[in-house]
C-alpha cells in the first residue's frame, strides 16, 4: 500500500511565524510544512492534518505504519545541543498505525506499548469538545455516514496544529469550521488525493483534480 510513497518533512518551529498561506498566525512549537517562496505553512494549508503522530521508539511498529500509509511524513525538531534537526517520529494515517499495531501486538509488552500510545493521542484531544464539534457536523451534514462525524471531529480538534486563528474559530464551531474539516475528510478518505500528493503531485493539482467529487458528496451529505 505505502510502496512508491514520498515522504515529506514536518518542522516543529523553534519560534511564532504565521502561515504563508491562510495566514493565520502560528505559535512557537506549531508543526509546519516549509513550500518554497510560502515559506512556513500549517499542515491545515498542507493537507497533512488529518495523519496522526506516531512517536519513534519502535522501530518494528514505525516500519510497519509507514509501509501501510498512503501519505506519510517525518517529524524534526531542532536540537540546540546537537545544532541539528532531530527525528520526533512519523504522521501516518491512522488507519496504518492500527493496522501495524495488529501486526505488532503478538506479546504482551508491545500490548502495554499499544495502550500507552492510545493514552497519548486520547490526551491530545479536549474530549467534550470534541463530541460538540461532531454534534455540529450532523447538524450540517445529516447525510453524513454514522460514526464518520466523531472521526471528523477528531482530526480537526487535534492539539498540534498550531494553528490560533483556526482553534478559536473551530472552539467557536464556527460553520466555516466545520465545512472545511468535513471537505478535507472527504479529500482524504473518498478520493485519491492522498495517492496524488504520495506520488508526488502538486497539491494545487491534486485538490483541483478531486474537487468535483469532493463537491458532490458533501452536497449529497448536506442533503442539497
Amino acid at each position: 500500500m505505502g510502496t512508491g510513497t514520498r515522504e515529506l518533512k514536518v518542522f516543529v518551529s523553534a519560534h511564532e511565524s504565521r502561515c504563508g498561506e491562510c495566514g493565520e498566525n502560528l505559535d512557537r512549537h506549531a508543526w509546519i510544512v516549509l513550500q518554497g517562496d510560502k515559506g512556513a505553512v500549517c499542515l491545515t494549508c498542507a493537507d497533512l492534518d488529518h495523519l496522526v503522530f506516531l512517536p519513534s521508539g519502535d522501530a518494528a511498529l514505525t516500519r510497519r505504519a509507514k509501509k501501510h500509509s498512503r501519505l506519510s511524513a517525518v517529524v524534526l525538531k531542532w536540537s540546540r545541543a546537537r545544532k541539528r534537526y532531530e527525528r520526533q517520529g512519523l504522521l501516518v494515517e491512522n488507519e496504518a498505525v492500527e493496522r501495524a499495531e495488529r501486526e505488532c501486538e503478538a506479546d504482551a509488552d508491545r500490548r502495554e506499548a499499544r495502550r500507552a500510545r492510545s493514552e497519548t493521542r486520547r490526551a491530545e484531544l479536549d474530549q467534550e469538545y470534541v463530541s460538540r464539534f461532531a454534534e455540529r457536523v450532523r447538524e450540517a451534514y445529516p447525510g453524513c455516514p454514522v460514526g464518520r462525524e466523531r472521526s471528523i471531529a477528531e482530526h480537526a480538534c487535534r492539539k498540534y496544529s498550531g494553528r490560533v486563528g483556526r482553534s478559536a474559530a473551530a472552539k467557536n464551531l464556527a460553520p466555516e469550521a466545520i465545512r472545511l474539516a468535513v471537505l478535507a475528510h472527504l479529500r482524504h478518505t473518498e478520493t485519491d488525493y492522498d495517492d496524488l500528493l504520495g506520488q508526488g503531485a502538486d497539491q494545487a493539482e491534486a485538490r483541483a483534480r478531486v474537487r468535483a467529487e469532493v463537491a458532490r458528496i458533501a452536497d449529497a451529505w448536506a442533503g442539497d
